[in-house]
């Protein structure tokens, strides 16, 4: 074998030496950015906690089926009921008369009942208060704003909220009898 002198030899191929490709080094700068954008938008998108008892309840104010304003404000003075509620609603139309016979036995007490409409159609709502002869102001939440200031995640939800306008007592869920009866005398002032 014969030696090839250098001159005539080709060049030897070496691998080049490559940073790293741009597209890392942009990703790499640019992603804890987004991270921490798209964490500051979460807190801040975050819904307000949930009412809670011994705490004011969120004021709102919302117009009825039959277009009233329905003010919490308005109510300061009297004991509360405000009910959560949809048409589809199995547990709240089994729920229904309880709340009925609520307003009737407690009207001389200053009882009010509120209900407000979650997630449901006015005309479903309005049909469905009609068939039950429901006599209280019912309220749509467009938006569900107020439904999200009170922490509703399904229907049925009741508050109680006293007097002075603090939050006594909370039922998730279906209410029983005496779910109610105990509900009532704190609201009531007979506990």
């Amino acid at each position: 074998m014969t030696a090839v002198p250098a001159s005539e030899r080709s060049p030897r191929v070496t691998p080049r030496r490559r940073g790293l490709p741009i597209a890392y080094l942009l990703a790499a700068a640019v992603l804890p950015v987004i991270l921490l954008a798209l964490l500051a938008w979460r807190l801040l998108a975050a819904p307000a906690p949930a009412a809670t008892i011994g705490s004011a309840a969120p004021a709102f104010s919302l117009t009825d089926l039959d277009g009233n304003a329905v003010s919490l404000a308005d109510l300061h003075g009297h004991p509360v009921i405000v009910n959560f509620w949809a048409s589809w609603c199995g547990p709240c139309i089994e729920e229904f008369p309880l709340l009925q016979q609520a307003a009737s036995e407690h009207a001389a007490d200053g009882l009010v009942i509120v209900g407000i409409v979650y997630q449901d159609r006015a005309d479903a709502a309005r049909s469905f208060m009609s068939r039950m002869g429901a006599r209280w102001a019912t309220a749509m939440d467009p938006g569900g704003s107020v439904a999200a200031s009170y922490g509703i995640y399904a229907p049925p939800d009741t508050f109680f909220i006293d007097r002075n306008g603090v939050i006594a007592g909370r039922q998730i869920g279906q209410l029983s009898q005496q779910d109610l009866a105990r509900q009532l005398d704190t609201i009531l002032g007979k506990e």
